[in-house]
């Protein structure tokens, strides 16, 4: 046997079939003892299309095909026969001929195993005849030489198997699933991928006539849309159909074929599809047992796979290029096993067996909590507050804000609360229950929790101090936890800008227009003047004749005393009259930018406020008499941020800018202008809060009915005011993450 290792060690690769051998001793375990068969000759010859016959000749005849499968790096094809010895007496064997490199034999215990080195990719079919087993091998790209054209046609031949049934189901992730039901297992199969479809062709299998349909499929919702049946060549061809972005894998179990496909569109399907990334290997076993199947993977991939004894039972399994993983996946559904991985080993058994040894384990890892001493230790927290960490060991939650971090935007200053209390204790109940600041359910629901139910800690905020009671096991928790919660808080830095911008444009034209007359017309005299007690004066000629006011009073709209000015005036002496004209013209555009930049520096979570402005006096007059009273007009930044894990910041923010405007009866007028939101920025970026652009556009004219409609003259008339007023509120915001010592270089 030590001779046999040594070769075996010399012959097979690294990887891959070349730990096969070293475990073929375990393999032959589950065989009966005495070898039955003897491997007598191996020959390669040449078939059509180029495709390499491998001949295998034993002394007996062979009662059931050996397990086969491949490799793809390197590309090799694996035949093992059980109860087989070998007499041939060699090593390595040259082949250089089409897809066949060379060949080995070699015995271990009472098993052989041939392993054929191939040029590149090929596909393979094999079949039994009597004493002989034939191994046809074409390279990737022709189409692959059947048994069937091969020395012995009248044993191979005839169909050996039947369709009983081909089924289309849903499952339910969304994937389409074909399922061919055959007669008996071991049907050879060809699974091959042709332009947009796939092709799948049972070996020497009858279809029946009612089974030889086109179905489509495209109403189940699945990546196929149709599946076609049909005979060819003594063989059955599966064709399906498939739509979209897709992805396939087919195997064989018993007596089933099944092709399933499963959709890439979908990114939920996607996530929840399982990923495969194992070396693909192709897998013929036909009624072997399982442990045996499962020996061949954890040789194939190097792991220790460890089987329960409750793993039995014989499977007859055929898979093509599919991954390592996903082939011990599919053994694993096909016989209702499930794995458990540590490192480089797997532990297989049946699911209830393996649910059962999970609860055994943590019931008795639970009466060990229960009996063993407790353990009292101290630590020493940077960082995080004493009280803080207290609640989260005992499962609950830490709130960013507490009510004394409060902020507000008010003028008289809050003040810093100070802690009651000094000390606290934060450990749990006989029954479990929680801390009551944490305000949730019984101890029974907290499942975050870290202490065990007869552990508890206490706190010394004075020293910032945590002090823990319990088991070993559960100390090696805590100190996990707090490593991970007891890190300095981010700082950020909020900088803002309020701009505040207007334009306003205004233009008014006015007129006077005064005439004053007398006159004695036929012996009446007549008076003309601006008001009636005026036209009574004037014609009495008890008054001069003057400019006592004006008939046509229309002055500039806005009422500015320094406005542009002209007047004319036309006395005639000899008629008593007099004509007054005064033109008023205002032109005003005025422009102004208020620019206002508070910023401040908090934690993370932590609530901060920066405030600026003018307290308004103003008296009221009451019963109690004359008191005082005060109007704010602030600037003020009130933000509270939150600083994410991918150093983006999520700020509550409210910005405040207020001024005084005009003064009433009651007091004065406040122009508020203010902005309450939330917003995630980026570090370092600037976000735009709000804006408000206002405009107002106006154009009046007053002027005397009839008169002021005359052409040119009407201007005399009547007066005119445009006005175009502008303005602007833009409010600015940019967070800064800022480290040890950044403060006062950003200041």
């Amino acid at each position: 046997m030590n001779v046999i290792a040594r070769v075996l060690h010399r012959v097979a690769s690294p990887r891959g079939i070349s730990r096969v051998g070293v475990l073929l001793a375990g393999l032959s375990a589950t065989l009966a003892w005495g070898a039955q068969n003897g491997l007598m000759a191996v020959s390669v010859s040449k078939g059509k299309d180029d495709a390499q016959i491998v001949k295998i000749q034993f002394k007996q005849n062979v009662a059931v095909e050996p397990v086969t499968f491949t490799t793809s790096n390197p590309n090799r094809l694996v035949l093992d026969f059980a109860d087989t010895s070998s007499a041939l007496g060699r090593g390595t064997e040259e082949v250089n001929t089409g897809a066949i490199r060379s060949y080995q034999a070699v015995q271990s215990g009472e098993r052989t195993r041939l392993v054929i080195n191939l040029t590149g990719p090929a596909s393979y079919e094999v079949r039994r005849d009597k004493n002989t087993v034939f191994a046809v091998l074409q390279a990737s790209g022709r189409e692959t030489q059947r048994v069937g054209k091969m020395a012995s046609p009248a044993a191979v031949a005839s169909p050996r198997y039947a369709v009983r049934d081909v089924e289309f189901k849903r499952g339910n992730d969304g994937e389409g699933r074909i399922i061919v039901t055959l007669s008996a297992p071991g049907a050879s199969l060809d699974i091959q991928q042709k332009g947009k479809t796939i092709q799948v062709d049972l070996m020497q299998t009858t279809l029946p006539a009612p089974l030889q349909r086109r179905l489509d499929v495209s109403d189940f919702a699945t990546p196929a849309r149709l599946v076609e049946t049909f005979q060819q060549d003594g063989n059955t061809r599966l064709v399906v159909t498939p739509r979209g972005k897709w992805d396939y894998y087919a195997y064989q179990v018993g007596d089933q074929v099944i092709v399933e496909l499963r959709s890439l569109d979908d990114p939920q399907a996607r996530a929840d599809r399982p990923v495969y990334s194992g070396e693909k290997l192709s897998l013929n076993f036909q009624n072997v047992d399982v442990r045996a199947v499962l020996q061949v993977i954890a040789d194939f991939t190097g792991l220790n796979i460890i089987a329960s004894d409750t793993v039995t039972g014989n499977i007859t399994l055929r898979l093509k290029d599919v991954p390592w993983d996903q082939a011990l996946d599919i053994i694993m559904r096909s016989r209702g096993l499930d794995k458990r991985m540590s490192g480089n080993v797997i532990w297989i058994a049946p699911r209830d067996e393996l649910a059962a040894k999970e609860k055994a384990e943590k019931e008795a890892k639970k009466s060990m909590e229960e009996l063993e001493s407790l353990q009292t230790r101290s630590y020493r927290l940077n960082y995080v507050r004493a009280d803080d960490a207290a609640v989260m060991l005992a499962g609950g939650s830490r709130r960013g804000i507490r009510s004394e971090d409060e902020a507000t935007c008010s003028p008289s200053s809050q003040g810093i609360k100070s802690e009651s209390d000094t000390s606290g204790q934060a450990g749990l109940s006989a029954t479990g229950a929680p801390p009551t600041a944490t305000g949730t359910g019984q101890g029974s629901q907290w499942t975050g929790r870290v202490l065990s139910n007869r552990g508890g800690s206490s706190y010394d905020l004075t020293t910032n101090t945590l002090i823990v009671t319990d088991t070993l096991d559960r100390h090696a928790a805590v100190e996990e936890v707090l490593k991970e919660i007891d890190v300095p808080m981010r700082q950020v830095m909020i900088e803002a800008r309020i701009v505040v911008a207007d334009d306003t444009f205004g233009r008014d034209l006015g007129v006077r227009l005064g005439l004053s007359t007398r006159g004695s017309p036929g012996g009446a005299r007549i008076g003309l003047s601006s008001t009636g007690a005026a036209s009574q004066t004037t014609a009495t000629g008890t008054g001069a004749i003057s400019s006592t006011g004006y008939n046509v009073n229309l002055p500039n709209a806005t009422g500015v005393a320094n406005a542009g000015t002209i007047g004319l005036t036309i006395l005639n002496a000899a008629a008593n009259t007099m004509l007054s004209l005064e033109l008023q013209a205002l032109e005003a555009d005025n422009r102004g930018k208020i620019v206002s930049n508070p910023r401040v520096v908090t934690t993370n979570l932590k609530p901060a406020v920066i405030l600026q402005g003018t307290q308004i006096p103003y008296q009221t007059v009451s019963q109690s008499g004359t008191q005082t009273q005060f109007k704010d007009a602030l600037l003020c930044l009130l933000v509270s941020p939150q600083v994410l894990n991918n150093d983006a910041v999520i700020l509550n923010v409210e910005v405040q800018k207020d001024a005084q405007g005009v003064n009433t009866t009651a007091g004065p007028a406040i122009n508020v202008k203010r902005v309450k939101t939330q917003v995630r920025v980026n570090n370092g970026e600037t976000a735009i809060l709000g804006g408000i652009f206002e405009q107002t556009t106006r154009d009046d004219t007053s002027k005397v009915p009839l008169l002021g409609d005359l052409p040119i003259l009407g201007h005399l008339f009547k007066s005119n005011s445009k006005t175009d007023e502008k303005s602007e509120l833009l409010i600015f915001l940019t967070p800064r993450l800022i480290d040890e010592g950044m403060v006062s270089r950003l200041y």
